[in-house]
């Protein structure tokens, strides 16, 4: 079985496939200070409620934003797993694809496990809007190569930006406003993050869609997708799973050339 790591700037995410079935996924915190043996001791607990154990994983794959966390990431593999995982971006490991950018090295790991999957998943040319730290819309082109983006901020991290920036404003959670004119403090603050990004997400789809000249499909992922989808009808499809499916792609290809 696979073990796939997606650590993104907020949570990572650990799942086990049994070949292309995804058979259990979990999450935790990122911390840098997190050590392997802390992340084995966690995940070991996990795998047990699945009646699974270490020695059923013999393969593993890492994609990550963060580097502080890939030394310990990847220990974890070499020590628990007894692998060598396959990290996306490295040179070695082969994507199927390439980036269409100035700098193709600087587009995040995790952009290219969506842009895989999303290649995979949906036919023509996609728009993958990804609701994580940042909102980022990625462009897949109908041949699979990754064809730029648009990265703009998360919508909980400008909530808290704005908490943090205003001394009079609270922290809130992001929840749909019924209303778009607020009656009090926090539920303006609500609306104006929720619609405000109604119509950013909106906008933006809108203004890419006319500058690449050829029908897309939008296919949204990330914590935060099944929240907006019921406003935003230009979003075709969820796919919750998509980096992980991603991952298990790339793994898929690398293990046939290995």
């Amino acid at each position: 079985m696979l073990l796939a790591i997606d650590a993104g700037n907020t949570n990572i995410v650990f799942a086990i496939y049994d070949g292309t079935q995804l058979r259990a996924q979990w999450r935790v915190a990122t911390d840098g200070e997190r050590t392997s043996d802390e992340f084995a001791v966690w995940l070991n607990q996990l795998l047990t409620l699945e009646s699974l154990s270490f020695a059923d994983l013999d393969a593993a794959i890492i994609a990550t934003v963060v580097p502080a966390v890939l030394f310990d990431l990847r220990n974890l593999c070499r020590k628990y797993l007894k692998t060598e995982p396959l990290i996306v971006g490295d040179p070695a490991v082969d994507l199927g694809m390439k980036a269409n950018v100035e700098r193709p090295q600087s587009v995040g790991a995790d952009r290219l496990c969506n842009t895989v999957a999303a290649h995979e998943r949906y036919k023509g040319a996609v728009i993958v809007v990804d609701f994580g730290t940042a909102t980022n819309f990625d462009i897949v082109a109908e041949n699979g190569d990754f064809d730029g983006s648009v990265i703009a901020p998360g919508a909980n991290l400008s909530i808290e930006a704005l908490h943090q920036a205003a001394a009079l404003l609270p922290r809130v959670a992001i929840h749909r406003a019924h209303a778009v004119i607020g009656r009090d403090t926090i539920s303006s603050m609500q609306s104006g993050v929720y619609w405000g990004y109604v119509g950013l997400i909106e906008g933006l789809i809108g203004r890419i869609k006319a500058e690449y000249g050829k029908p897309m499909t939008v296919v949204a992922t990330g914590g935060l997708a099944h929240l907006f989808r019921p406003d935003i009808p230009a979003i075709a499809h969820i796919d919750p799973d998509l980096t992980l499916r991603g991952l298990m792609l790339i793994h898929a290809r690398n293990a046939k050339r290995a």
